[in-house]
């Protein structure tokens, strides 16, 4: 039971990175042109990476 809490809290996490992601595109692109980057990119990856490990093995 904990493990399939565990599962579900790190997808709505993800989930809710990938919408921030999306939703701060327009501001990403205008700090770009400034020479900063938003580093959103690396928790979607921590966070898939993260899922990815605590899912079952289906084989």
């Amino acid at each position: 039971m904990e493990n399939r809490l565990y599962r579900s809290a790190l997808f709505a996490a993800y989930q809710l990175t990938l919408m921030l992601g999306i939703v701060m595109l327009p501001v990403a692109l205008v700090m770009r042109q400034f020479g900063v980057t938003l580093p959103i990119h690396r928790m979607v990856a921590r966070l898939a990476d993260a899922y990815e490990d605590a899912s079952p093995n289906s084989a």
